[in-house]
């Protein structure tokens, strides 16, 4: 059985820490090797630098307990300033990673309209979305699997801003009164 490559990505949302836990119930097997990424926005004080930096590296570290169940697994924690889906992206490329573990939630880089921010970089690998759900009353948490079949996730590349009209516009308040 070959060994896969896995990044996860490191939030502190509930739900990525459930898709940690989802995936080390389900998904991965031992002698994997798993890459804990955590993006922090840009900043340009130094001092705030350092502060997310820290922080990043101790969520990833919590999130490391977590994969403490896995024999023979490779942890590896990376933490990274930038724009999160851009990073993601390059960093799932550059380990050339066959799958991709995401916690969604409203603040998702998935769920970005505009995926501009991703990079021009194709990301060919399988991503795995795991949706939290409410606690049920017996404390237990609902979680929702789906495997997002996206080949190539990247950066769509706007050619003008304008929009170009052909026809007069009296001509189509003149169509729409028709009606």
């Amino acid at each position: 059985m070959e060994s896969q490559k896995v990044v996860v990505v490191v939030e502190e949302a509930d739900a990525a820490r459930t898709a940690l836990q989802w995936a080390v119930r389900n998904f991965l097997r031992p002698a994997d090797s798993l890459v804990l990424l955590h993006v922090y926005p840009s900043t340009k004080s130094r001092k705030k630098q350092r502060r997310l930096r820290l922080r990043g590296f101790q969520l990833a570290l919590s999130f490391k307990d977590i994969c403490n169940g896995i024999a023979e697994a490779k942890v590896e924690i990376l933490v990274m300033e930038g724009d999160q889906g851009a990073e993601v992206v390059s960093l799932v490329n550059k380990v050339n990673a066959s799958t991709l573990v995401v916690g969604l939630h409203d603040q998702s880089f998935l769920y970005k309209r505009h995926i501009s921010s991703l990079g021009t970089q194709p990301l060919n690998c399988r991503i795995l979305a795991i949706k939290q759900h409410s606690s049920t009353r017996y404390g237990l948490v609902n979680a929702e699997f789906s495997q997002i079949e996206i080949t190539r996730l990247r950066k769509l590349e706007v050619k003008s801003r304008f929009l170009i009209f052909l026809c007069p516009l009296g001509r189509i308040l003149k169509r729409s009164r028709r009606r």
